[in-house]
């Protein structure tokens, strides 16, 4: 390890304890989506103090941020995205208290170290709202805030250290049958029963699963059904996700789950409002070049990656949407000190916040810093990475 990494380790180390006390903030604050409003705070505030400017409500998102630190001409700029929202009911299970303070804390440390060092440069902190609606990130690339960004990093946590982990493409549909009421054992054949056409959906989609590729996935629930059982429904709803392992496949499976629910509408008599969005996911194109990176920024701290590299994340996110417009890498850190923990769970949580969550947190930390120093470093690399995202490689 040369001196200026050791140097640079050590801008990670000093802000060991002002991280920690940020992640257990975090975690108690514990904001649903585009409600992140202390948890954002916390976090632009913070980086503000270390020198970098900040804009905060961009892309007509009220916690939405961007903090930015110039080094002499400004390019490439790197940006360290920012997760922020919990989840309902359970907190923070998804981890992006982790996630979060990992992408701001490296940042201050990057800041740090490259101010006099690197010629040209710049680190981008995006703080991204509501990414368990799959809304910010893609909301903020309608928007236009990844213009000018050269690169783009985070970390998730995970039970496991992945580097090139994917993501499948996501597309959400309400459905709603609309039937006639009236009393269900006095006049049953007046009415018109929308929930049955709610159930005839399930069923068909049922029927689907077996004629869809492998890595598809259905999965809905029901959100209304009716008011008593002595009356027929006149209205009720089913509310899906439909994913894939690319946009082509995605769009082909929406389309058939799509044709299920109009043969339940016809079906039962029923008439049928679709909703949709308001975001498509697209899948996650991971940047060879930039994900080779991270892995000697692993190999320097001597963490060896579990897993196969080509393993892939059978949930999806709006950082896939980031990937489409610029070089992106998701590494996940492990934070639950070797048991398996899934993620939305009560057990993750408690991970996220305990020992495990701080050590995931310090490792994103150095790992996210050591990435962006060499990408600052050495431009060749976003050039590079560039190539490679522009030849459609992942």
């Amino acid at each position: 390890m040369d001196r200026s990494t050791k140097t640079l380790l050590s801008e990670a180390e000093t802000l060991r304890s002002e991280a920690v006390r940020m992640l257990h903030a975090v975690s108690g604050y514990a904001e649903l989506g585009l409600e992140e409003f202390r948890t954002s705070r916390a976090l632009s505030g913070f980086l503000e103090k270390r020198g970098f400017r900040v804009e905060r409500g961009i892309a007509s998102m009220k916690t939405a941020f961007r903090a930015e630190f110039l080094f002499g001409k400004g390019k490439p700029a790197v940006a360290l995205l920012c997760e922020m929202d919990a989840l309902p009911g359970l907190g923070h299970a998804c981890g992006h208290n982790v996630g979060g303070v990992s992408s701001a804390f490296a940042a201050a440390a990057v800041a740090a170290f490259g101010a006099g060092r690197f010629r040209s440069g710049r680190i981008v902190v995006l703080g991204t709202p509501a990414e368990e609606m799959g809304y910010g990130k893609a909301k903020m690339v309608e928007e236009g805030i990844f213009g000018g960004i050269d690169a783009a990093m985070m970390v998730h946590p995970s039970s496991r250290r992945h580097v090139a982990k994917g993501y499948l493409a996501l597309h959400k549909i309400r459905f709603t049958y609309l039937g006639r009421a009236s009393h269900a054992a006095a006049y049953p054949e007046h009415g018109i029963n929308a929930l049955d056409g709610v159930l005839l959906l399930f069923q068909g989609i049922a029927a689907l699963r077996q004629h869809l590729p492998e890595m598809v996935r259905v999965h809905g629930i029901v959100t209304e059904g009716g008011r008593a059982p002595n009356i027929i429904p006149e209205r009720a709803q089913a509310y899906f996700y439909v994913r894939g392992e690319n946009d082509a496949v995605l769009a082909d499976a929406v389309r058939r789950v799509k044709e299920c629910a109009r043969g339940a509408a016809k079906a039962t008599g029923c008439r049928l409002r679709m909703e949709q969005g308001p975001y498509t996911l697209s899948a996650m194109k991971v940047n060879p070049v930039l994900a080779d990176g991270y892995r000697r920024s692993l190999a320097i701290l001597g963490l060896p990656e579990s897993g196969a590299p080509t393993d892939r994340n059978r949930g999806s996110s709006d950082i896939g949407n980031v990937s489409r417009i610029v070089p992106t890498i998701q590494p996940n850190v492990p934070i639950s000190r070797g048991e398996r923990v899934e993620i939305h769970t009560r057990a993750f949580e408690e991970a996220s916040r305990g020992p495990g969550g701080v050590e995931g947190m310090m490792e994103g930390i150095r790992a996210l810093s050591l990435s962006a120093c060499d990408l600052f470093a050495d431009p060749g690399r976003v050039r590079e990475a560039w190539k490679a995202f522009r030849a459609g490689r992942s």
